[in-house]
């Protein structure tokens, strides 16, 4: 709840700071009536709001700050709220670590706001004081928590032959709702990433070493997989720690960049990696070939990027800036999202598609093998177990991934548009997280070559391994001197 200070200097933004309370707080008013006793003007009332409350402090642990208002506006018959009202705000907000320094200045801006309210009662003379029933509006958004105190001055400016703020209604109160990160939340999330980025980069650094050790050059895929791993270790490289001693505004937008790459990398992963294993042998190893899918993945992730940029950008210097406050960039945002929703549900019936026909192409390989030797059937009974379970796991990850896509931006955008509430919590979000890099570290370690042989086999089974052949007995599901055993099964090549 914000504290109304009244403030009667001729200039009303070069001096000090309106404190709610604490020793050199600001002179309050009870409410607006106290206001008409003593003629004070509306211009001269400032809503004050300290961050936080008293006896507290803020921490860097608490990475950001988001704050929504809520506006209590009571009917009155004379200062009616106009349909489509659009109410001004002159913002300031400041910092100190110290209860004794001065305040500095953060930023200061004028924002307009639309209101949307309701009433839900007769608009007559018995209704008079009962409040409207208002939408939370966006107020503000700071990417980092640097300093222990923040201050909110907010001013409702009149002017009658400029319209401003004309037409509101009555407004009694200011309320902001302010939101955190759990400072105990981002330990566990700091020791996680602090954890994963050297575990993926090890088994990145050996998965290469083992493909350059081929005498083959890396096929697609591999390369595919490689450059997985390395988006993946950009986003777990835990940058994070330095914003605890300096302030970084710039990591809500950082951090949104790290993973709308990992996005892109991973949609695109997934289409190569189904290709490749049910494309002719022709088409195969051409990133050229995945245009078509690739090409509007990475369109709309430029679109992400310019979306964000449209928001967290400005807020870099804007922290009272929101897209969500006009009428068209409402109506883009809700449209974003609504498409971005359909579009990756789209894409993963598509990828369902794929792997059905790379299951039905490796099944029909599979009235082969009785023909085989019994160590031969054997071993390759035993690579198709594990690539189709690692296609099923696959469509799995594939299928949190979008589920975790659609109801983070629904629940970022809730505060901002309204009606759904959606949660969600920290074990589902370093379980969405921690999913991603044990599937990464799957991928390497059962894409990566093996030395390891045995024998030479008798039987005269031909899916695309001659006779005599060495093969590998070994958990992973690649071959010695060429692509996988289950990409060489898969393909469909013209003599088969």
């Amino acid at each position: 709840m914000s504290v109304k200070c009244i403030d009667v200097r001729k200039n009303h933004h070069k001096t000090k700071w309106l404190m709610p309370w604490g020793p050199n707080h600001c002179e309050k008013l009870k409410d607006f009536d106290e206001a008409v006793s003593r003629q004070i003007e509306a211009n001269d009332i400032v809503f004050a709001v300290h961050i936080p409350l008293p006896s507290k402090e803020m921490s860097p642990w608490f990475q950001f700050m988001l704050f929504i208002m809520q506006l209590d506006i009571a009917f009155k018959m004379d200062n009616d709220l106009k349909e489509n009202a659009e109410i001004t705000l002159d913002v300031s907000l400041a910092y100190r670590d110290d209860m004794f320094d001065d305040w500095e200045e953060i930023a200061h801006a004028i924002e307009i706001r639309k209101l949307k309210c309701t009433f839900g009662s007769p608009k007559t003379l018995e209704s008079e004081g009962r409040h409207y029933d208002c939408d939370f509006l966006p107020f503000m958004e700071i990417g980092s928590v640097a300093h222990k105190y923040y201050l909110i001055n907010i001013r409702l400016p009149v002017n009658e032959r400029k319209g401003i703020n004309v037409g509101i209604g009555e407004i009694k109160d200011i309320r902001l709702v302010g939101i955190h990160q759990n400072g105990g939340f981002t330990k566990v999330w700091f020791a996680m990433k602090t954890f994963l980025t050297p575990s993926i980069l090890i088994i990145m650094v050996w998965y290469w070493r083992r493909i350059t050790l081929m005498t083959r050059a890396p096929v697609l895929l591999e390369k595919v997989i490689f450059a997985l791993g390395i988006s993946m270790t950009f986003i777990n490289i835990p940058v994070e720690w330095f914003s605890i001693g300096f302030d970084w505004t710039w990591m809500l937008l950082f951090g949104d960049i790290r993973q709308g790459i990992f996005y892109a990398m991973l949609l695109s992963f997934w289409i190569i990696f189904c290709g490749e294993h049910m494309m002719d042998q022709n088409e195969r190893n051409r990133l050229s070939g995945y245009w078509k899918q690739v090409g509007p993945i990475a369109v709309g992730s430029f679109c992400l990027f310019i979306f964000d940029m449209c928001e967290r950008g400005v807020q870099l210097k804007n922290p009272f800036y929101s897209i969500w406050t006009t009428e068209v960039g409402t109506e883009l945002a809700m449209a974003f999202i609504i498409v971005a929703g359909i579009c990756l549900c789209l894409y993963f019936l598509f990828l369902c598609f794929m792997v059905f026909q790379v299951f039905r192409n490796i099944s029909g390989k599979q009235s082969s093998l009785p023909a085989m030797s019994k160590a031969r059937r054997l071993h390759y009974e035993g690579l198709i177990f594990r690539f189709k379970f690692l296609m099923l796991i696959t469509l799995a990850c594939a299928a949190m991934t979008v589920i975790f896509f659609i109801v983070s931006q629904v629940t970022e955008g809730h505060w901002k548009w309204g009606d759904v509430t959606i949660q969600v919590n920290s074990a589902f979000f370093t379980g969405i997280y921690g999913m991603w890099n044990l599937y990464v570290f799957a991928l390497m370690f059962l894409y990566a070559p093996s030395h390891k042989n045995y024998g030479e086999d008798q039987s005269n089974g031909d899916l695309g391994v001659n006779s005599g052949e060495e093969l590998q007995l070994t958990t992973t599901i690649t071959h010695v001197d060429g692509p996988t055993e289950v990409y060489k099964l898969a393909r469909k090549e013209a003599q088969e």
